[in-house]
Parts: structure tokens; sequence; C-alpha cells
């Protein structure tokens, strides 16, 4: 039989719900998700309470390392990101542009994207919403 593959160390960058079965199926996969990166807190609902993305909420439950920067290329972010030793990134709807120096951590040397329409095309804030319309 032949050895089972390595496990690949994966760091997760998303923010909103559409990204949390993304992250849930990764975590419940055979590789490693040694981080997870999302967007601040931000206020919420009717009273306005600073509350945690859908993804950092995931992160939280699951016991895994969770950055929260207000720009991913600040180079504490940067410095904790490259301290996960990551062998690949997974982006799902993370919400910020990622600087070169983001993009060339993972040791396997990129990044895979997965988008809710055609890019650079329908790109913005609503995806989905153009790629219908």
């Amino acid at each position: 039989m032949p050895p089972a593959p390595p496990r690949l160390r994966l760091v997760f960058f998303g923010t909103p719900e559409i990204a949390v079965p993304t992250l849930e199926r990764l975590i419940a996969g055979p590789h490693a998700v040694v981080g997870v990166v999302s967007q601040p807190d931000r206020p919420r609902g009717r009273g306005r309470k600073l509350s945690p993305s859908p993804v950092a909420e995931v992160a939280l439950r699951e016991g895994l390392p969770l950055l929260r920067p207000e720009k991913v290329g600040e180079a504490d972010c940067v410095e904790a990101l490259r301290a996960l030793e990551p062998d690949l990134g997974v982006v799902v709807a993370f919400g910020q542009f990622l600087p070169k120096k983001v993009r060339e951590l993972p040791s396997r040397g990129y990044l895979i994207n997965a988008h809710a329409s055609l890019l650079p095309k329908l790109r913005g804030a609503a995806p989905i919403a153009r790629a219908i319309a």
C-alpha cells in the first residue's frame, strides 16, 4: 500500500456566510487548517454591537488561530501568516485585496481563490447580483 500523501497546511481567507461551508469542508477534510484570516469585528444588528464575522465565528468555535487585520498587508499580519508556515491559501469572499507579499507566503507558491462570479468582469461588493443582471 502506498504511503498517504502529506497533509497540506492551509490558511483560509474569508468573511461572510457564503464562505463558511468551504471552511467547514476544509476543516473536516484530510488537510490541516492552520489559520484563518477574516475581517475585523464590525457593528451588527439593532444594537450595533461589535460582532465577529461568520467565518471568524467558525474559527473561534474550532479553536483555530484567527487573524482579523484592518489590512492584510500589515507587517504584523504578514509575520503571523509566515509563522503559520502555510503550504496553500484558500480565499473565499475575503473582502480585501491580497498584496504580493501575502500571495507569495504559501510554500507551494499560490492561493486558490473561489469567487461567486467571473473575474475581473463581475468583481466588486455584489458579484452574484452583477452575474444575474
